[in-house]
């Protein structure tokens, strides 16, 4: 949105190659430790099922004293060979290599001191080490298995959207939680589900200081060149029409920072008293004058 002087710059790591693959992996591995980690210290000790085949092999280790990365292995296994099956091979080597190393990590840091028996606390500081590490695993551009493959063969069979496949067969582990586990537990878990959305949003999307601003204006080409060699920021202009009066006009979007709120609508009144301005979150910008892509 910015204007360009120069050319636009690529991204730091070509998005293909043998740099960009080697950077997934690595991503993958770390997440998959930080994952396995958060469970075995917060997670598993003070039995917060929050979903997924991490809950049921909490439900599994407490119910029947299995194993949770066995548990995981047998369910991973049969559940990426579906994936495969009903997917296609988009399911290759970065979701079974996340599908492997995540029981694995789980298997030998089994043992880490841990550091809350406060259910609150642990759901909380569980759902903050699974985001980052579920975050990072799908910033490497791959997956941990689990029911996640399983909620998009239901999307894909039943046309159910992704999300509500993801919260029936996450919502199915809390509610066999309240019965092996107890009503609080559940709830418990619920905490950690939710904790462990927010921050994988937050490894998404980034912290938002970013916000987009749409004026509408008899005065847009003032407000145009006011916005352009005052305010030093891009804009584009969008054809519009009134809903009510059916004139044709145009509307003005501009992408700006936090701390250049105030001065864009100083422009905007500056220029034309009465325009409409409407200014909302912009979660994610990338491009010239704002975040590069790695």
């Amino acid at each position: 949105m910015q204007k360009i002087n120069s050319r636009s710059k690529p991204p730091l790591i070509p998005l293909n190659g043998p740099v960009r693959h080697t950077v997934d992996i690595i991503m993958i591995v770390i997440g998959s430790l930080i994952t396995a980690i958060a469970f075995n210290i917060f997670m598993l000790p003070n039995r917060i099922a929050s979903g997924g085949v991490s809950g049921l092999s909490v439900l599994a280790q407490s119910w029947l004293g299995a194993e949770p990365a066995f548990t995981q292995w047998a369910l991973n296994i049969p559940l990426f060979v579906l994936g495969v099956l009903f997917l296609g091979k988009q399911y290759g080597v970065r979701s079974l290599l996340g599908s492997f190393v995540l029981p694995l990590f789980i298997y030998f840091t089994r043992d880490f001191p841990v550091p809350t028996h406060n259910p609150l606390l642990a759901s909380i500081y569980s759902g903050i080490g699974v985001g980052l590490g579920l975050g990072l695993v799908f910033r490497g551009r791959g997956s941990t298995g689990g029911l996640t493959i399983l909620a998009q063969i239901i999307q894909k069979v039943s046309g159910l959207s992704f999300s509500m496949s993801v919260v029936l067969l996450d919502g199915t582990v809390i509610t066999l939680a309240a019965f092996v586990l107890g009503m609080e537990q559940a709830l418990y878990a619920l905490i950690g589900l939710f904790v462990t959305g927010r921050v994988i949003n937050t490894l998404e999307v980034g912290f938002s200081n970013t916000k987009v601003a749409y004026i509408i204006s008899d005065q847009t080409e003032e407000i145009s060149q006011a916005i352009l060699h005052d305010l030093d920021r891009g804009l584009t202009k969008l054809n519009a029409q009134g809903g009510y009066t059916g004139d044709h006009r145009t509307v003005l979007m501009v992408v700006v920072g936090q701390n250049e709120i105030t001065r864009l609508k100083a422009i905007v009144r500056s220029v034309d008293p009465g325009a409409f301005v409407i200014i909302t979150e912009a979660h994610e910008v990338l491009g010239e004058g704002f975040k590069r892509e790695a």
